[in-house]
């Protein structure tokens, strides 16, 4: 593993305090984009619940994003609605000064006989190691994150954003460090990729910075786990856009090829701050 010191490493930056089903954390400015960055908040809950269950395997994960909170102490409470053999079904209530900020649930699946199978498989695109890092985009946020673009989303002189795709595939690697052995925290990094890369998509086709467009909600589905895996390929997609919402879908991929994880959003397009 390369040693990297940029960056304030996952578990570090989701440690939470407080015992049973309450917990509170300092909001870290270092995964700022747009304020809190959604995938970080989400990931917050995510291990909140992992805390609470007692069957340890993520297999999905929704929320709604209710407001930006400040860079301040926000409050976790979980709550089981269902806890049987196989799966949980839990509640995750993130809230500051009294005021919500994130409503999550979070379902855990023991691992079970079953069918088997994989498809489509991992894109054919170039290892990581033969692509150049990308540059930092102004956030705090990328600092957490490495960067290997498979495109670099350059378009030919005069392309109009009917011609270009909402399409962006990268290998990504988290620092300073990459990998994690907790399935919360493993999960976690699948899950901040997908709730993140829907604009980036987006971007790709309008781009122009006329728009924002934060997440209204996030859907995950946890298949697979590679907690070895240093290197995980974002591939991401903004097939639709219509009456001010944005809909995004992407995988995530290990390096050996493992499908990960899936998930969606809805995006909600806003004028650009002036700044």
């Amino acid at each position: 593993m390369e040693s990297d010191t940029r960056g304030v490493a996952l578990d570090r930056a989701t440690r939470l305090e407080g015992e049973g089903a309450s917990h509170s954390i300092e909001l870290s400015r270092e995964w700022e984009i747009w304020g809190p960055n959604g995938g970080y908040l989400a990931a917050l809950a995510l291990r909140a619940a992992g805390l609470h269950a007692e069957i340890a395997q993520p297999a999905s994960f929704y929320c709604h994003f209710l407001r930006s909170p400040a860079f301040d102490r926000v409050e976790l409470d979980v709550s089981t609605l269902r806890r049987g053999r196989r799966s949980e079904s839990l509640a995750v209530r993130m809230t500051q000064r009294g005021e919500p900020v994130l409503q999550a649930l979070v379902r855990t699946a023991a691992d079970a006989p079953g069918y088997e199978h994989q498809q489509p498989p991992i894109p054919d695109v170039p290892a990581p190691q033969t692509l150049p890092e990308h540059r930092r985009l102004p956030f705090p946020f990328w600092q957490n994150i490495e960067r290997r673009l498979i495109d670099d989303g350059e378009h030919a002189e005069g392309e109009s954003s009917r011609d270009r795709r909402a399409v962006v595939r990268e290998w990504t690697r988290f620092r300073p460090q990459p990998c994690f052995d907790d399935p919360f925290l493993d999960a976690a990094r699948s899950l901040i990729l997908l709730d993140t890369y829907g604009w980036p998509a987006a971007y790709r086709k309008y781009r122009d910075r006329a728009m924002v467009a934060p997440n209204l909600d996030t859907s995950v589905w946890f298949h697979q786990r590679a907690p070895r895996s240093e290197w995980l390929l974002i591939d991401h997609e903004c097939p639709i856009g219509h009456r001010g919402l944005l809909g995004v879908s992407g995988r995530v991929w290990s390096a050996d090829g493992l499908l990960l994880a899936t998930g969606g959003a809805q995006l909600c397009c806003l004028p650009a701050p002036s700044d």
